[in-house]
């Protein structure tokens, strides 16, 4: 399709500078363009990953998710460690998330990350009377002056060329807005390197491409599609796509899509290595929690997949070990099974995954005989069924009311239990400070 015909598409991709660091500078009162920070939880180990590097960090060099002795000491020892504040984050998106909300409808806006979002901007251009960089810049000017965070933008005439004028062109452009239409793409990203900063061109994409001596845009573009298709099967589409510069799906069939089926899924990463034992009891944990939280949404599931990463105990690599088990009267009893199953008694752990799978909604009626009567095993496993959700709600209620950690088990207590720190985080990292 020509750039002529796109001219009802454009879209705007904002990103937020460094978020969590601008979010702690702006708190201290302090510029985060100006102020060596990062936000990293130095109780960990020295290893712990930076989660944000400060715009000024970045330009002495410190790369961002770098861990914290990578740091040169020098430059570390006059540099703030601001210890990370989940929940001050997400108050801090909603907050932006409220501004952009004053200009635009919900359904124009598509949070992509909590730092990142997209914007139709094709039905507000006339009405701001404002060029579609002028209407970013607008908004990133007024975030910065309402809320202190400053941010960068990509411009395009679809959602992947807005996606690409932000990360690879907004750094270097005025106003740090990139912008792209699918004629400058080709003009401008055809033969950029490395291929790897292009949006879903990963390391494994990037190296099958160099095996068929295609570097660039340019040289997918220009490959034999029978060949693309070969080696990246259906996904082939979507790279061909791309390489022109192309993106069928708008905004709008985003905010209608409809998955045909989902899951939920649970893991952690522990603070040291444990033993078979105290893996076990955090794997309970974990199998309470999931099955808390599918009552909170009322569903069911079909089964649980369980995959346990191996520490680098005695020198090994990590390893991992996962099965698969249909969820029977007891959860917590299948998941134990599943458990003993799989999991080495000589081993130590360090990560565990649980993924809930074919999840339904908790309204299915149990099997009838001709006569409408229940079959004896399935009235008493309805029976087991509905005690168990009503002690689960009763759970969820008083934690609504009192806190995460007001209900627990005993064995949350024992010393291995990592569910009290846990109901103190979100997403593995301290909620407040």
């Amino acid at each position: 399709m020509r750039d002529d015909d796109k001219k009802e598409q454009c879209y705007a991709c904002i990103d937020l500078k460094s978020f969590f660091a601008s979010v702690e500078c702006v708190e201290r009162g302090l510029d985060p363009m100006k102020t060596d920070l990062v936000v990293a939880d130095v109780k960990r180990t020295a290893g712990t990953i930076c989660l944000a590097v400060s715009p000024s960090l970045k330009q002495k060099g410190v790369k961002n998710r770098c861990r914290l002795f990578q740091i040169p000491n020098k430059i570390l020892e006059q540099t703030i460690i601001a210890p990370p504040r989940m929940q001050k984050y997400i108050d801090y998106a909603a907050r932006i998330y409220g501004v952009y909300l004053e200009y635009f409808s919900k359904d124009d806006l598509f949070v992509y990350s909590i730092d990142e979002v997209f914007i139709n901007l094709a039905p507000y251009l006339k009405l701001y009377q404002k060029s579609a960089r002028d209407l970013a810049i607008f908004m990133m000017d007024e975030v910065h002056r309402r809320i202190g965070v400053r941010a960068t933008a990509g411009v395009g005439t679809n959602l992947y060329l807005a996606k690409i004028a932000l990360d690879i062109l907004a750094k270097n452009s005025p106003g740090f807005v990139g912008e792209l239409t699918e004629k400058s793409y080709q003009e401008k990203m055809w033969d950029y390197t490395p291929i790897t900063d292009f949006w879903r061109i990963g390391p494994g994409i990037a190296r099958n491409l160099a095996r068929h001596r295609m570097f660039t845009m340019r040289d997918v573009a220009r490959a034999d599609e029978k060949t693309l298709y070969q080696i990246f099967g259906v996904d082939a589409e979507l790279i061909i796509d791309h390489a022109w510069g192309r993106e069928p799906v708008t905004l709008a069939d985003i905010k209608a899509y409809q998955p045909k089926g989902h899951s939920f899924s649970y893991g952690q990463v522990l603070s040291r290595d444990y033993n078979y034992q105290e893996t076990n009891l955090v794997v309970r944990e974990m199998t309470r929690e999931l099955l808390l939280r599918l009552s909170a949404e009322n569903q069911t599931a079909g089964s649980i997949t369980m995959s346990l990463g191996t520490s680098f105990h005695k020198g090994k690599d990590v390893e991992y070990v996962s099965g698969t088990t249909k969820i029977g009267a007891d959860a917590v009893k299948s998941i134990d099974a599943l458990y003993t199953k799989v999991a080495d008694k000589e081993g130590y752990y360090r990560r565990i995954y649980l993924n809930a799978n074919r999840l339904a909604d908790d309204e299915a009626p149990p099997q009838r005989n001709l006569f409408g009567e229940l079959f004896p095993e399935e009235k008493r496993a309805s029976e087991k069924a509905n005690v168990t959700r009503k002690i689960e709600k009763a759970v969820l209620s008083i934690r609504d009311k009192h806190g995460k950690s007001a209900i627990m088990t005993a064995e949350d207590l024992e010393e291995a239990g990592t569910t009290r720190a846990r109901n103190k985080m979100i997403g593995g990292h301290q909620a407040n400070v």
